[in-house]
């Protein structure tokens, strides 16, 4: 794993993202990191990354996670990204790659539910417990066929268990604001002098907005 093809798509002189240049050793014993960014970029998506071997998996999920069993979310994946990326929400200037705003959406920690997790991400079934903010419980990703403009591409399906924090509730209509800021989208982009109109459109509508109070 390396952050080799993360760091050879960015500028960091012009982005404000971590270059993952000096990663700090982790403690033994600490829990593995999980977060989940929302991202207004060309197209809205949710980055889900997974703390594993010193860099944060990456899968890219259009729609969002769901908490519906019956209900397979894409997940394609992406470059791993450095630890202090779970920690970064704000604008990246248009132009540059990923150029859009980035939101804290979900974090906390997760736990595989096999022992050898490589084994399982090199099968394309791995099975892990999530200790989110938002997301809770038993989760699978299921590698499958590639999708869409390049279906000889492997792609990723994140699903649900069945289990106490399963529902039909649709999490990223109820739940749009950051974990760390309680900001929408709309509102870090005007914060950080970025296309407020743009992230506004990965913005649930105001009568489907929760009180933040």
């Amino acid at each position: 794993m390396s952050l080799t093809e993360y760091q050879r798509k960015r500028r960091f002189d012009v982005t404000p993202e971590p270059s993952g240049a000096k990663e700090s050793a982790r403690k033994a014993g600490k829990a593995l990191a999980y977060l989940i960014q929302k991202h207004r970029a060309t197209q809205l998506h949710y980055d889900f990354r997974l703390e594993w071997n010193g860099v944060l998996l990456s899968w890219a999920v259009p729609k969002g996670p769901s908490l519906d069993p019956s209900v397979k979310r894409l997940a394609t994946p992406v470059e791993d990204h450095p630890l202090d990326y779970g920690n970064f929400e704000g604008v990246i200037p248009e132009g540059e790659y990923g150029g859009g705003t980035v939101m804290l959406w979900d974090q906390g920690t997760w736990e595989p539910e096999l022992e050898d997790v490589s084994a399982a991400l090199e099968k394309g079934d791995l099975k892990f417990t999530l200790h989110g903010k938002k997301l809770k419980g038993s989760w699978v990703l299921v590698r499958t066929r590639g999708f869409g403009k390049n279906p000889t591409r492997p792609s990723w399906l994140l699903i649900k268990h069945r289990d106490d924090f399963a529902s039909t509730e649709d999490v990223t209509e109820s739940e749009p604001y950051s974990v760390v800021s309680r900001r929408l989208l709309a509102d870090i982009a005007r914060d950080g002098g970025g296309d407020v109109a743009k992230a506004s459109t990965g913005d649930p509508s105001v009568k489907k907005r929760r009180s933040k109070v």
